[in-house]
């Protein structure tokens, strides 16, 4: 990986814009790049009209000091704008380590605890043996459903590494352990109904929704699988919206608000 530098030309001035950079080989010996992430711009005229700044900890000292980060061989003279000090950085030995996706994971959480979601499952998913932590596991797949979706086994095996959640939560692999995804959701089916009236009462307070109307409405979905299964298992042969005659389905019942907000749902069985 290396920075790559733009200079553009606008209003008789020159702005430099950086990226990160990293070069791929591809067939036939070609080299392609691949954009890893972009910074802005850095700028050191003093008459640049933006300044990248940042704010520092000071060791021993709680409050933090705004500093301008500008490149080495651009520097200001004095202080920069609004007598923000200025930094240098040696963009030449700048390297990118563990780059992960970090903002949508961060707007997950705070998603999350907007909803109420960490207060409500707190209580009803204890620590369990081996110091599970089942509300963060599921915690970990509804932002993962939310940012990424996918299958538990490709959370397990790339995304919880390339993300964020594990600095967020304060975890450690252990919360990705794949047997533990997928025991997680079995846990959750007895709370269905607490949930449901926990959300649409959130929904009513933060949107003030009304729920005069609501809409109904059925679905069903397929499994590439086969009988026999266990009593009282509701996956059953029948007409299939999918032209999938040959795969057991069920029929899913969906309560929405006129919005689109879900409010409830059930799984039937599928009638011949």
């Amino acid at each position: 990986m290396f920075l790559r530098c733009k200079k553009r030309f606008k209003d008789g001035k020159e702005h430099l814009y950086w990226s990160i950079v990293e070069n791929r080989r591809a067939t036939g010996g070609r080299i392609l790049q691949r954009h890893v992430l972009y910074l802005g711009e850095i700028n050191g005229r003093q008459e640049a009209s933006w300044q990248r700044t940042i704010e520092l900890f000071q060791e021993g000292d709680p409050t933090t000091r705004q500093v301008a980060l500008f490149p080495e061989e651009h520097l200001p003279t004095g202080d920069g704008k609004g007598g923000i000090p200025v930094v240098g950085i040696r963009l030449s030995l700048m390297r990118l380590e563990r780059p992960r996706q970090w903002g949508a994971c961060w707007l997950g959480c705070e998603l999350w605890e907007m909803l109420g979601m960490e207060a409500f499952w707190r209580e009803r998913l204890p620590v369990g043996r081996q110091g599970a932590r089942w509300d963060a596991i599921l915690q970990t797949l509804a932002i993962y459903r939310l940012v990424d979706p996918g299958s538990e086994w490709r959370l397990h095996r790339h995304w919880f590494d390339h993300s964020a959640m594990p600095d967020l939560l304060g975890c450690d692999f252990s919360m990705a352990e794949i047997h533990r995804l997928y025991e997680c959701h079995d846990k959750l089916l007895e709370h269905k109904s607490a949930l449901f009236d926990h959300l649409t009462e959130r929904w009513r307070t933060l949107f003030d929704a009304k729920f005069e109307v609501l809409l109904y409405d059925l679905t069903s979905t397929y499994f590439e699988s086969n009988p026999p299964f266990p009593e009282g298992d509701k996956r059953k042969f029948g007409h299939s919206r999918d032209k999938r005659s040959d795969c057991v389905q069920v029929v899913i019942a969906l309560i929405v608000t006129p919005a689109g907000f879900p409010i409830a749902y059930e799984v039937l069985v599928n009638i011949r």
